[in-house]
């Protein structure tokens, strides 16, 4: 070896080795830079995310071994909705806290703040009971058209939503403050294990293991969350911000959200059209198979969310500091932050894809074939970064919502006319083809509305087109 090549070893080595590797460490951890804050954010994001990913799996093992696949997709079908509905039932509100907070606190408008914490959160559980009691009144008059065994679970799905939403809305307010502790542990590590132990109960006093009693245990783990959170929350703004008059502008609130509801909500259809359309020509136990193979793939999600959860507000910040420079490097660096992340997790998923699928029962190994297929659509949204969120902080909502418009017709057809010769690699196939469509169409959008080059791979010129 040439006296050269020993030196770099050399210094490889010592770059690797404890008290080096410490010192590095702790010079990250003291590092308060805006990059350094936000890779901290979005690591412990991640780790939350990736804890969550562990209970939620386990949790639906565990429940798929209990109920066996029939009753199984009868709780995937029912819950999903919660999770749709839930979502966007605050009309946008909790992703616009993460422009609004840094807007108040910015201006010193302390009034507005506290306003907005308190309204805020009001709101969205009015809105959430008064669509729980609409959805109970449509399922009344829909009973002689629904499966009796879908009813009384679709009934304990309309109690669960008004707590689901207002963990959504808290969620919202601890991100923009950057307390993801409180933002992500309750809805994401303390509902799963609620779920979990709720469930075990019952299976251990002798309740039968169907869609009821899993229904009946996820109400009872949202509504002790949500509870949880807000106690949570309640203890930090009280130090966080100092009592005062409050202010309340609903109505300018609900301006600025009803856009972003728009985007989320044709991106949760997105999301959601799959499962739901496949329960209207497949069995129960397709769907049960077809959702542990998404279950299998949702780590990578988890990557694009948690450095979304970090990043969402500081691209408001350098917006209203008219810095684009900064903006156009921190968005670099959040593509980066999510696409090879992504790219791994995709492969190791992929990897050991049959033995997870097994945990659920030998029947749901038909659904590994569905998983190569759906890998495709993390990956391109990977590809591009959290734009979403720059164009919803930036003004662009509208537009991102009609790309998530089209992406969810182009999803709800191809489910349509791919899903009953196909059956679940039908769905798959829609799904993926609609993720990659979208991605498309949010790089052209925010390519010409910003003049931003969002895509993993830059070449000089989109660089300096970038920093300008």
């Amino acid at each position: 070896m040439s006296v050269v090549g020993s030196h770099e070893a050399s210094g490889a080595f010592a770059r690797l080795a404890p008290a080096a590797l410490y010192g590095r460490a702790r010079a990250w951890l003291a590092d308060h830079s805006d990059y350094r804050r936000a890779q901290r954010t979005a690591g412990n994001a991640f780790l939350i995310r990736v804890a969550s990913a562990v209970l939620v799996y386990l949790s639906q093992v565990l429940l798929a071994r209990w109920m066996g696949e029939f009753q199984f997709g009868i709780y995937v079908y029912v819950w999903t909705w919660v999770l749709l509905v839930g979502a966007v039932v605050d009309f946008g509100l909790a992703s616009a806290a993460q422009r609004f907070i840094p807007e108040y606190l910015g201006l010193r408008a302390f009034a507005l703040l506290r306003g907005f914490l308190s309204g805020s959160r009001w709101l969205t559980l009015a809105i959430a009971t008064a669509m729980s009691g609409l959805a109970a009144l449509g399922i009344r008059a829909l009973e002689p058209w629904v499966g009796q065994y879908e009813i009384v679970p679709l009934y304990l799905a309309c109690a669960a939503l008004p707590l689901f939403a207002l963990t959504k809305m808290q969620e919202g307010i601890a991100r923009s403050y950057g307390w993801v502790n409180i933002a992500l542990l309750p809805p994401y590590i303390v509902r799963s294990l609620l779920l979990i132990v709720v469930m075990a109960a019952g299976h251990a006093i002798g309740f039968a293991a169907d869609a009821v009693t899993a229904m009946t245990a996820a109400v009872i783990a949202t509504w002790a969350t949500a509870v949880v959170q807000m106690l949570m929350l309640e203890r930090r703004l009280g130090r966080a911000v100092v009592s005062g008059p409050k202010t309340y502008e609903a109505g300018a609130w609900l301006l600025t959200s009803i856009p972003i509801f728009m985007v989320e909500g044709f991106y949760f259809l997105l999301t959601y059209t799959d499962v739901l359309v496949l329960q209207q020509f497949r069995s129960p136990e397709e769907v049960a198979i077809y959702y542990a193979a998404v279950k299998t793939l949702a780590l990578v999600a988890f990557v694009h969310y948690s450095v979304a959860a970090a990043t969402t507000h500081k691209f408001t910040e350098y917006h209203v500091r008219g810095d684009r420079a900064r903006l156009a490097a921190f968005l670099s660096e959040s593509i980066r932050w999510t696409f090879w992340p992504s790219l791994v997790a995709t492969v190791a998923i992929l990897a050991l894809g049959r033995p997870f699928l097994w945990l659920f029962g030998p029947r749901f190994l038909d659904g590994y074939s569905v998983m190569f297929i759906l890998a495709l659509g993390p990956l391109a949204r990977s590809a591009i970064g959290p734009v979403e969120r720059l164009l919803n902080m930036l003004g662009e909502q509208r537009a991102c919502a009609l790309v998530y418009a089209g992406a969810f017709a182009f999803n709800f057809a191809g489910c349509l006319v791919l899903i009953p010769p196909f059956g679940i690699h039908g769905a798959a196939i829609a799904t993926a083809a609609a993720v990659l469509f979208e991605s498309v169409l949010l790089f052209v959008v925010t390519k010409r509305r910003l003049g931003l080059h969002v895509f993993i791979w830059q070449g000089p010129k989109q660089r300096i087109a970038n920093s300008e």
